[in-house]
């Protein structure tokens, strides 16, 4: 199973590319994705997941062929071959 994750804006960055193509064999939702992105790209990390939540939500919104995941399952929404996730980070400021 191939997804397509592309990083927008400052995990563009630190991913060191804008797209990837992942062989997610085995994965079945956004969260074992993030970990599996944790193991590839060890650099988002520290970017991406908040540290006291150890949660991807506060720091990335994450589109799930186009839809934010919030409006489907969170991170426990589906994979399956072919979908295209992006993650967006999301600026924090008072």
């Amino acid at each position: 199973m191939v997804i397509t994750v592309k990083f927008v804006g400052a995990f563009r960055h630190y991913s060191g590319a804008g797209k990837l193509e992942l062989d997610c064999v085995g994965l079945t939702s956004v969260g074992e994705l993030v970990n599996e992105l944790i193991r590839e790209v060890p650099a988002v990390e520290g970017v991406l997941i908040d540290q006291q939540l150890e949660n991807p939500g506060p720091n990335a919104l994450i589109l799930v062929n186009g839809r934010e995941i919030g409006v489907l399952d969170g991170l426990e929404t589906g994979l399956k071959d072919g979908d295209e996730v992006v993650f967006v980070p999301v600026v924090h400021g008072g």
